[in-house]
């Protein structure tokens, strides 16, 4: 099974190339401002302009309004959009038809009764996210390092391609893999030595563990 990964909340032109060089599939570059990740969109230009093509520069946005998506697709060459707000299925509608790009919609999840919505997202986006459900009173909608019982997704299928988040690091994504059946999976906080400050060989290692869970 050939996993995809997505390193998110890039900074820094090291860790980018780490991330391409270690094999993976999607480069994450976070516009929301809170984030201890954020990058403006002349930051995330200059990261992007070197991402060799076949790999998914995605812009991460928390309910972006039209303008700041025209902003940040007028900026920068981005290759799909990841909204990790609380995007209505028409919101992401609109966005995917107004800006003919792929749209990624990230579902926040603690428990069974937050699968209700995904057949629904799952029709009007390019994929899922399945994260998990930040804490009440979290500042962040993700990136808080926080995991979910993995069995809640286990074999899963949808009715578009879904991406594994929350909670992964080094240790446990080749396990995450395994018990869920995805065939993607996104890492943040867990590459990081600090918040907001990524680690180029917490990079290398997540992708290795990622993508040599295949051979278990």
């Amino acid at each position: 099974m050939n996993v995809r990964v997505k390193i998110c909340g890039l900074k820094e032109p090291g860790h980018v190339d780490a991330a391409v060089e270690a094999g993976a599939t999607y480069l994450g570059f976070n516009f929301f401002p809170k984030s201890p990740r954020y990058v403006d969109i002349p930051t995330a230009a200059r990261l992007a302009e070197n991402v060799p093509p076949g790999i998914a520069k995605v812009a991460l946005t928390v309910n972006a309004t039209d303008e700041e998506l025209d902003a940040i697709t007028g900026g920068a060459p981005f290759d799909m959009l990841q909204l990790h707000g609380s995007e209505s299925p028409e919101r992401v509608s609109e966005i995917r038809a107004r800006y003919g790009l792929p749209v990624m919609k990230v579902l926040g999840v603690a428990d069974a009764s937050d699968f209700a919505g995904v057949e629904i997202y799952g029709k009007v986006a390019d994929q899922l996210m399945i994260d998990a459900k930040p804490p009440k009173g979290a500042l962040l909608p993700g990136g808080n390092g926080i995991a979910f019982d993995w069995r809640l997704v286990a074999k899963k299928y949808w009715p578009c391609p879904w991406m594994l988040a929350g909670g992964l690091t080094a240790a446990n994504v080749a396990e995450a893999i395994r018990m869920t059946g995805t065939r993607q999976v996104d890492v943040s906080s867990g590459v990081e030595s600090a918040p907001g400050v990524k680690d180029a060989a917490l990079i290398r290692a997540f992708i290795a563990a990622a993508k040599g869970s295949s051979d278990l």
